[in-house]
């Protein structure tokens, strides 16, 4: 069977149903266009937009502080903070997040996230939050917990070989 040229019109014209379909595609690429940018300065579910340069070894070391000052207890070996409304700080590393945050319901914290060896993703189960915690930036996201519980801290990006059982915890109550 020899390799023909197609017909010298190969496609055929749009039918009546294909083109209301194709103006139905048009009108809604149209309508989001115009929809993202106003979302984008409209809509609450953006980060926030503050971060800072710091040393992955500096980071530790605030941890750390953090960690001593406002400790309550254990779990697994790693260390569980009870702080006040404010400042409180989440290292990743490999292949843990700590310390495990005991927060209030209703009070509104600052968290300071970042990573003290490699990219670590950070989601929280089973809320929609996806942010990465990078060496050398502490990147800060305000939230206010509202409905008590336990909630699961999981790495999304591939940190090594551990990386499957990098796990947290922040405790509302």
């Amino acid at each position: 069977m020899p390799i023909t040229s197609p017909e010298r019109i190969w496609w055929k014209p749009a039918g009546k149903e294909e083109k209301i379909w194709i103006t139905i595609a048009f009108i809604w690429c149209i309508l989001i266009t115009l929809i993202m940018p106003y979302w984008h300065f409209a809509g609450k579910q953006n980060p926030s937009q503050e971060y800072y340069r710091v040393s992955p070894v500096k980071f530790a070391s605030i941890v750390e502080q953090f960690t001593q000052k406002y400790k309550v207890g254990e779990e697994s070996g790693i260390a569980v903070v009870e702080p006040p409304a404010g400042d409180i700080f989440l290292a990743g590393s490999q292949f843990v997040w700590h310390p495990i945050l005991k927060l209030k319901a209703g009070k509104t914290y600052r968290l300071h996230l970042s990573s003290t060896d490699v990219e670590h993703g950070f989601s929280i189960y089973p809320l929609n939050m996806n942010f990465m915690a990078l060496p050398d930036m502490d990147y800060v996201l305000t939230l206010t917990p509202e409905k008590p519980g336990e909630y699961s801290i999981l790495c999304n990006e591939f940190c090594g070989g551990g990386h499957h059982a990098m796990t947290g915890k922040i405790i509302v109550f």
